[in-house]
C-alpha cells in the first residue's frame, strides 16, 4: 500500500513512524512534512491551504491512501476534493469537519444527539457576552467558535479577561464566541475511529494544555500527554461510545455528513457524570503519540477499513502492555510568537536512551544540513515503560539530552497520575 499523510506536525511523524513500521505499507509519502519526518518517509513541498494541491501530488505519487493530519485544511474541504478524484482518504468532509470547526455547530449536533455536554450560548455581540458571563459566574469558560490552534479558549477567573477574549474573538470576520458553564473533574481525551456508520474506539489518553508546571499559565496547543489512565473508571470508553461518539456519529450521517476520520471527543468526568468539553475532526496533538506508541494492531489496516466502509468487519485492536508518557519541548517564548531558526542538539542522544525516541514538530534542516527550530512546539520526546514511572524517567532523561536554548517544557507531565493523586469527583 502507498500512503501519503499531509501534515508536518509530531502528530504526523507518529502517523508516519507507525506507518512506515507497518508490514503492509510499501511506500510512504508526507507533504510538506518536517525534519523528522523526512528520515522515515519522502517528503514533497506543499502548501496545506492548496487543496488542487493535494490533489495533484496525490495522482502524481498514484497513493493508496491518503491521511490528513491537521485539522486546517479538513474544514476548507481537503478531503471532499480527494474523494472527488477518486483518492481513497482517511479524513471527514468540509460538512463533517464543522464538528470541530465550528463549536456552535458542535453544540446544535450534541443537542440533537442528546449528548451530555456543558450548557452553554453562542454570542455574536458584547451584550449577550455580557449576559452569559453573569449566567454561569466564575470561573469563565470563552471559546472560539472557530479554529484556533488549540489556543482559542480562556478559562479564567477574571471577569475583565474573560471579556476580553470574548472582544477579540467576535472581531474576527464573522467572529462568534461560545460562553460556557466550567466543567469540574479530571479530563479525558478519546479518538474514535469512524467509517460514516460504525466506530471503534483507541485507548484514552490525557493531555496538558497550560504551559507551565501546576496547570498554570496560557493555554497552548498541549505540553504533553499520557496513556493509559490508570484512575479510569471502569467502562469509560464503553460509556463514551454509547452516549457520545455513537450518537454524534449517527446524527452527522441522519444530517447526509457522515464523518469519515477520527472524532476526538474531549470530555470531563464530572461530579455530575460524563460531559463532553469539545470535539474535534483529527487526531490531536500530543495525544497520538502516546496512543499509537501503543498500538500493535498495524494502522493501515484501520484506517483503510475507515476510509473504505469496513470498520465493521475489522478485528479487534491489539495494544502493547505498559505505559507511554510524551513532553513537548517548546521554543522560547511559546505559545507567544516563538523564537525560531535555533540549532538543535542531542538528537541522536535523546534517541539512544532505552525506551524513548524523538517526533519533530516544529524542525527544519538549515543550508548546512542542520535541524533547527521552526515553530512553537519543537520536539515531543516519548518515553516507554513497564508503567508511568518508567515511561516518565524514560522520557525525560531523553529531554535532558536535547540542547535546545531558550527551550522550555513541563516537568510533572503523568506526575499526579503516577503518583495516584487524581481523584475523580
Amino acid at each position: 500500500m502507498k500512503v501519503l499523510v499531509l501534515g508536518s506536525g509530531a502528530r504526523e511523524h507518529a502517523l508516519v513512524r507507525s506507518l512506515a513500521a507497518d508490514p503492509d505499507v510499501t511506500e510512504l509519502h508526507a507533504a510538506p512534512g518536517n525534519a523528522g519526518i523526512a528520515a522515515d518517509a519522502t517528503v514533497h513541498r506543499l502548501d496545506l491551504g492548496d487543496t488542487a494541491a493535494a490533489v495533484a501530488l496525490a495522482k502524481a505519487l498514484g497513493v493508496d491512501l491518503v491521511v490528513v493530519g491537521p485539522e486546517q485544511p479538513l474544514v476548507i474541504g481537503v478531503a471532499d476534493r480527494l474523494r472527488d478524484a477518486g483518492i481513497t482518504t482517511f479524513g471527514p468532509s468540509q460538512q463533517a469537519a464543522a464538528l470541530e470547526g465550528s463549536k456552535a455547530f458542535a453544540k446544535d449536533v450534541m443537542a440533537a444527539a442528546g449528548v451530555p455536554t456543558a450548557m452553554a450560548h453562542v454570542c455574536e455581540n458584547l451584550d449577550e457576552v455580557d449576559a452569559a458571563l453573569d449566567q454561569f459566574g466564575a470561573p469563565y469558560v470563552v471559546k472560539d467558535d472557530g479554529l484556533a490552534a488549540g489556543k482559542g479558549v480562556v478559562v479564567t477567573d477574571d471577569r475583565t479577561d474573560a471579556r476580553e477574549h470574548a472582544a477579540a474573538c467576535l472581531a474576527k470576520d464573522g467572529g462568534r464566541v461560545v460562553i460556557e458553564e466550567y466543567l469540574d473533574g479530571p479530563e479525558v481525551s478519546l479518538f474514535v475511529i469512524s467509517d460514516g456508520e460504525h466506530v471503534v474506539p483507541l485507548q484514552p489518553a490525557q493531555d496538558f494544555k497550560r504551559v507551565s508546571d501546576g496547570d498554570l499559565g496560557p493555554n497552548t496547543g498541549g505540553m504533553g500527554a499520557y496513556s493509559p489512565l490508570p484512575w479510569a473508571p471502569e467502562g469509560l470508553v464503553d460509556d463514551v461510545v454509547a452516549r457520545v461518539v455513537q450518537p454524534t456519529v449517527d446524527e452527522l450521517r441522519r444530517r447526509g455528513t457522515p464523518f469519515v476520520g477520527v472524532v476526538y471527543a474531549g470530555l470531563a468526568i464530572t461530579s455530575r457524570g460524563l460531559r463532553v468539553i469539545e470535539f474535534n475532526a483529527r487526531f490531536g496533538d500530543p495525544e497520538t503519540q502516546v496512543v499509537l506508541a501503543r498500538l500493535q494492531t498495524p494502522i493501515s489496516r484501520l484506517l483503510q477499513a475507515a476510509a473504505t466502509g469496513g470498520l465493521g468487519t475489522l478485528e479487534p485492536l491489539r495494544w502493547h502492555d505498559g505505559a507511554a508518557v510524551v513532553v513537548v519541548v517548546a521554543a522560547e517564548n511559546y505559545p507567544g510568537t516563538p523564537v525560531t531558526g535555533t540549532a538543535i542538539r542531542g538528537l541522536d542522544e535523546a534517541a539512544a536512551v532505552d525506551g524513548a525516541y524523538v517526533l519533530h514538530a516544529g524542525t527544519a534542516l538549515d543550508a548546512v544540513g542542520d535541524v533547527v527550530s521552526s515553530g512553537g512546539r519543537v520536539l515531543s520526546v516519548v518515553g516507554l515503560g513497564s508503567d508511568l514511572a518508567e515511561a516518565r524517567e524514560r522520557a525525560y532523561g531523553a529531554v535532558d539530552a536535547i540542547d535546545l536554548p531558550g527551550s522550555h517544557h513541563r516537568s510533572d507531565i503523568a506526575l499526579a497520575a503516577e503518583l495516584g493523586e487524581i481523584r475523580l469527583p
